[in-house]
């Protein structure tokens, strides 16, 4: 059992900040009932890499599914009946959408007082750009992110993944906890605003003091951390392999590897700041030992001296990789549509209450109407067939 099991949650919202908080919360356990629209669903079962689009597969595993037209107004009536019954709602439509719909916070809880809404959007529920239209990459332009990613000759670059995204939904899903532990004590639901930028902002480390205290502006600097150094992919004979070497007493360890020791009392490399002042240089010359090596050979480098360091993995590596399977960190599902998948498992690891992935995603929109509209709200077949006629379902 899930350390949430006792918790129910409404996820309403797509793409994707919504549907990934659901996912975390329903890898620990929560019984979350995803809300699609009627007919094709939810637009993400169609994403994903490839000839055969699996992130669905992911991001709605261990959830059920029924569809309610929540433009209609016997839609969102319906929805109202069924968050009164949850502990969580998830939403990230545009602010002022759930008030539109007769669903507004204050409506909900006068129904559901312990309910806890989690709403995530471009840039929060107030403020003067709240009812502007805001997805992830947007987040990151504004929070600081995309502005440093890249190489210094070029114009900001992007990261393979949606970060902003799943940023805001994770620290949306932190919210959520926080707020159960919260009603535990009082009994009180409340408003988790989470917001895209604000998520990206977050992890912006020393950024803003940076610039308030020193008028520093952070540029975009490749593929190396400016003044943390030796940190970076290098070049082996037969590919690349990252080095964390920074730490004096690492770096030390990094020299005697090198077969270089004199590089650790240097003056232009002995120091921390010394090695940051002379980044490049220092590169150049690790990147020429690695060069004459393969990984192999400098991956038993690193490991003999204690140097952080690790293989750069694509997830055809990760499947073969012994440690990912020694600790069950990609987990094979049974799904409808595409037979047994492999896909990463639920983290973190709780000794008492572990995650995981306890059912697939739902195979079709709607899958389980009978059995939770039942379940929930008590309506038989004849009434939930009526319901699909009028197209509310």
């Amino acid at each position: 059992m899930g350390a949430l099991s006792d918790i129910r949650v409404v996820e309403m919202g797509q793409l994707l900040a919504g549907p990934f908080c659901g996912q975390l919360l329903g890898d620990m356990g929560a019984d979350v009932i995803k809300l699609e629209p009627p007919g094709a669903g939810d637009p993400m079962r169609l994403w994903g890499q490839g000839e055969e689009k699996v992130q669905w597969e992911v991001i709605a595993r261990n959830k059920r599914s029924v569809t309610c037209n929540l433009r209609v107004l016997e839609g969102q009536e319906l929805a109202r009946k069924l968050i009164a019954e949850a502990d969580v709602l998830i939403e990230n439509f545009k602010p002022g959408t759930l008030e539109k719909w007769g669903l507004s916070p204050a409506e909900l809880h006068k129904d559901n007082p312990r309910l806890i809404i989690a709403r995530m959007s471009g840039y929060g529920q107030d403020g003067p750009y709240s009812n502007r239209a805001g997805f992830g990459g947007i987040g990151e332009a504004m929070g600081g992110w995309r502005y440093i990613v890249g190489d210094p000759d070029r114009p900001p670059a992007r990261m393979g993944i949606s970060i902003g995204d799943t940023l805001c939904a994770t620290y949306g899903c932190m919210g959520v906890l926080a707020a159960l532990h919260h009603r535990e004590k009082t009994g009180e639901g409340q408003v988790v605003d989470t917001a895209l930028y604000e998520a990206v902002l977050q992890v912006m480390e020393g950024l803003v003091p940076e610039y308030d205290r020193n008028g520093f502006i952070r540029e975009r600097s490749g593929s190396i951390l400016p003044g943390i150094a030796p940190s970076n992919v290098y070049s082996c004979k037969d590919g690349p392999f990252m080095i964390g070497a920074n730490k004096d007493e690492i770096f030390a360890r990094l020299a005697q590897a090198m077969g270089q020791p004199e590089l650790a009392s240097d003056p232009r490399y002995s120091t921390h700041l010394a090695r940051g002042k002379n980044q490049t240089e220092l590169d150049d010359l690790i990147n020429a030992w690695t060069g004459q090596l393969t990984v192999d050979e400098v991956e038993q480098a690193m490991i003999d001296f204690s140097i952080p360091a690790g293989r750069v993995y694509t997830a055809k590596d990760m499947l073969a990789d012994p440690h990912f399977q020694a600790r069950d960190a990609i987990v094979e599902v049974e799904t409808a549509r595409h037979g047994k998948l492999k896909m990463q498992n639920a983290f973190p690891k709780l000794s008492k209450t572990p995650s995981g992935v306890r059912r697939p995603a739902p195979e079709v929109p709607g899958q389980h109407n009978a059995e939770i509209y039942g379940e929930l709200l008590g309506m038989n077949e004849q009434a939930i067939g009526q319901l699909a006629e009028q197209g509310i379902i």
